[in-house]
């Protein structure tokens, strides 16, 4: 999974990047070619129990990929995002738009979340508008017949020139196969990052900020990044006592990760032997067929069964075996939804 991290200039998001990695890249106005990458793993403290069962060759947990894109000069919407971040920010899967609350020196504007917010947002409408407009332009000339995709782009040209989002309307799954090619900014899943002073770090969000937020269909929270990119490069013990002194319970990473997954709806599934203890992350509502995809197409393609563990279950019974006599493991075909700390097992046709 890969994550934008997006934003105004001056906003923080290199410090917010260098918070969730733990790198140390550089902070300060660069270049809009620029684009830091970084990996975090996420912790699943099921992993964890598997491994300690099997003893593998090999444990996998799930990554997130983080991209700080450059960040737009500005704060309103007259031509749309740079075509230069706007490539980048295309490239991922969800987008995360850091705000800036706090007094930088380098920039003569008080802090205005608010205002903030509702520019970015504007920029982003405006860029998918402009995209929009010259395919319809393009579609009317090809001749007068309605056909599906014209209909829907002019509900989505509507949608943009009243201010919101993409991702605000009804868009079926055939209609999104129609426009997948055009990456839309705003139908990608987009949250807001608070980025405030230290002494606000556990504070919580002002109701403005909040409710600017619920108006825009943005999930938000809130990180002091300066502080927790100084405490993301402690060792693990160290960074509970800064935490604490902060009010905080858990380093921004994991904080990040759980917003992150309740707002792209992700779940984990697992897989667990000898060889290998791994975490698959995948859409909720996913079906078992779907999901072995994503351990390899083959098993996909000759898919028969999946024999299926509930985590807890595996817990209480902790070998696929006492499971098996006690009735906690369960054979599903290809319809069956997985869930959330399913341990599964696949059968299938090479």
């Amino acid at each position: 999974m890969k994550v934008g991290i997006v934003g105004f200039a001056g906003s923080g998001k290199t410090t917010v990047f260098n918070a969730l990695t733990g790198l140390s890249a550089d902070t300060g106005f660069g270049s809009k070619d620029k684009a830091n990458l970084g990996m975090i793993k996420v912790p699943d403290e099921r992993v964890d129990f598997l491994t300690e069962v099997h003893q593998p060759k090999k444990t996998v947990l799930a990554e997130i990929a983080f991209v700080d894109v450059a960040g737009q000069e500005g704060g309103s919407a007259e031509s749309g995002l740079d075509s230069r971040i706007v490539n980048h920010m295309r490239e991922v899967e969800a987008l995360v738009q850091v705000v800036r609350a706090f007094e930088n020196p380098a920039l003569t504007a008080p802090p205005d979340p608010v205002r903030e917010l509702d520019d970015f947002n504007a920029e982003m409408v405006l860029t998918d508008l402009i995209q929009v407009e010259a395919r319809l332009d393009r579609l009317r000339k090809e001749g007068n017949k309605p056909t599906p995709e014209l209909a829907l782009m002019e509900r989505m040209q509507a949608c943009l020139e009243a201010g919101d989002r993409l991702a605000r309307i009804d868009i079926g799954e055939q209609e999104r196969q129609l426009i997948s090619g055009f990456r839309f900014l705003t139908l990608k899943p987009c949250m807001a990052l608070i980025n405030r002073p230290d002494e606000e770090a556990g504070a919580p969000l002002p109701d403005d900020v909040q409710a600017a937020a619920d108006r825009l269909g943005l999930s938000v929270i809130a990180m002091a990044a300066r502080a927790e990119a100084e405490i993301a490069e402690l060792d693990p013990e160290e960074q509970k006592d800064f935490l604490a002194d902060l009010g905080l319970t858990a380093p921004a990473r994991d904080r990040f990760i759980q917003a992150v997954y309740a707002q792209l709806d992700l779940i984990s599934f697992l897989t667990m032997g000898p060889d290998e203890c791994r975490a698959w992350t995948i859409k909720r509502g996913t079906n078992a067929r779907a999901a072995a995809g994503k351990i390899h197409s083959d098993i996909e393609r000759g898919f028969i069964r999946a024999e299926v563990i509930k985590f807890d279950d595996f817990k209480e019974y902790p070998s696929e075996a006492k499971c098996r006599d006690a009735g906690k493991l369960r054979l599903e075909g290809k319809e069956y939804v997985v869930e959330d700390g399913d341990i599964v097992h696949y059968r299938f046709n090479v």
